[in-house]
């Protein structure tokens, strides 16, 4: 059974508090089975565990963004973590950012953070999803010299070198709506195999259309660019997806929908 899963978006940000629910329908008509609601600190994760609850088709999962350079709140993240290891989905989204943090003292931090989260993920058994912006080839290179195994890199913005070694390792790329209108995307998606594409929205943000608010049922938009990339039916894509989903993540948390 094909599965589309959007396996990047921040649900538990306040511009779905009014219209959540309606936000998942349509995401429902438009095919998508499930959602991997990331977070960002410490408060996203509780609500995206509260979210679950409510809404059987998210999965949550809980990070701190690479930009929180905070030992002690990245130490509760991990307990929270460590607490809710059933529950969740991956821990995310974490991970690199030389955009926003240039200095050599805070990337250092940042790593020390990373670190810690990935050797989490190892001892857990649980996805990364990684963050890593302008970050791509060392974000790489750090999970490799770690020891990480499953791995996905989410709105991956490095070049197609960088990204091989990914491939090579075992790891998934996920691809947002915003692949209609970035060139970078679009090289990414035509060199890398589908073997190793996944389906992310990162709503709401990322969407088709630059500044407008992104959403889960736009995740079919990636599928067709995707498939018009690669020269696929959408049909092909849809599989390839699925299947990588599976062998990612596993049927534990979509066991009730077959």
């Amino acid at each position: 059974m094909n599965l589309l899963v959007d396996t990047h978006a921040h649900l538990c940000d306040p511009v779905f508090d009014s219209d959540r629910a309606q936000v998942l329908e349509r995401a429902k008509a438009a095919g998508v089975e499930a959602v991997i609601a990331v977070g960002e600190t410490l408060e996203d994760a509780e609500k995206n565990l509260q979210l679950a609850v409510s809404y059987p088709m998210i999965l949550p999962a809980a990070g701190l963004y690479p930009t929180h350079l905070d030992l002690e709140s990245a130490g509760r993240m991990r307990e929270l973590i460590r607490n809710n290891k059933d529950r969740l989905a991956a821990i995310g989204e974490v991970g690199l950012d030389y955009w926003m943090v240039k200095d050599e003292p805070g990337k250092e931090l940042q790593r020390e953070i990373f670190r810690g989260f990935i050797e989490l993920g190892s001892e857990l058994e649980l996805v990364l999803n990684v963050h890593s912006r302008s970050a791509g080839r060392h974000a790489v290179a750090f999970l490799l010299e770690n020891g990480s195994r499953r791995v996905q890199l989410h709105a991956f913005d490095g070049k197609v070198s960088a990204a091989l070694p990914a491939v090579e390792a075992g790891f998934f790329f996920s691809i947002p709506p915003s692949v209609v209108r970035s060139e970078q995307k679009q090289k990414l998606v035509r060199r890398l195999p589908l073997t190793s594409l996944l389906i992310e929205t990162d709503s709401p943000v990322l969407g088709p259309v630059s500044k407008e608010r992104n959403e889960p049922a736009n995740a079919l938009i990636a599928v067709k660019a995707i498939a018009e990339l690669k020269g696929k039916s959408e049909e092909e894509v849809l599989e390839a997806v699925s299947e990588n989903w599976r062998r990612l993540y596993g049927n534990r948390f979509l066991a009730h929908r077959d």
